[in-house]
């Protein structure tokens, strides 16, 4: 499933998320304005997160969504997912590549590195993500992302890019306003009382830019 990938892009965290109602939050994601949903659990329960995996990816078929899936290309090739994200202790993308396909989506987190986005985009990446830009709560030690990284990205680079890292609906404007493709989003969506209303408050970000170019 190659769709464009521009809006809110919602990452899960299981430990944001109480068990049994992964569904129940992600839909409201997606009935918020989420157009890209991430599977991300670090947990060990193989068996658990194929469950879920397989769960997510009706889910996210039914709304014409696609389903990524954090690091584990093993999962997303299983379950037959759209793609998946790489960080960089995970298996090289042209491995990735081969073991999922051309139609496969891969994202790349590229961190605070421009010459790292450069490198993925020239090996296929399908979009890189930079981060974090703000404080974090699900990465407090993540390492720190200028702003000026997403201009020179959207001069130089040809595919989409994604911020990643302590955004709000309130700080995530000058995001957009710099040209950011997509904001990936943790706590601030799935660690909020109403993912719906987060998600819709992030999605109309978007909305406004469109209105104003």
């Amino acid at each position: 499933m190659k769709v464009p990938l521009r809006g809110l892009y919602a990452i899960t965290d299981s430990s944001l998320i109480a068990p049994g109602r992964l569904l129940e939050a992600v839909s409201c994601a997606i009935t918020g304005g989420a157009t890209v949903i991430q599977y991300r659990d670090k947990g060990l329960d193989g068996p658990r997160r194929e469950s879920d995996a397989r769960d997510l990816l009706v889910l996210c078929r039914s709304h014409g969504v696609p389903l990524i899936i954090n690091d584990d290309v093993a999962l997303a090739q299983s379950v037959g997912a759209d793609g998946v994200h790489l960080g960089r202790d995970d298996i090289p993308l042209a491995e990735a590549r081969h073991i999922l396909g051309g139609a496969a989506v891969i994202g790349v987190s590229c961190y605070n590195n421009f010459e790292l986005a450069v490198t993925a985009q020239a090996e296929g990446a399908d979009y890189i993500a930079f981060g974090r830009f703000f404080a974090s709560q699900t990465k407090p030690g993540a390492v720190q992302a200028s702003m000026d990284l997403i201009r020179r990205a959207k001069v130089t680079l040809a595919i989409p890019v994604a911020a990643i890292g302590g955004i709000t609906p309130d700080n995530g404007a000058v995001l957009v306003e710099a040209g950011v493709d997509m904001l990936a989003v943790v706590g601030g969506l799935f660690g909020q009382p109403d993912p719906r209303r987060a998600a819709r408050r992030y999605t109309q970000l978007f909305e406004q830019e469109g209105n104003m170019q």
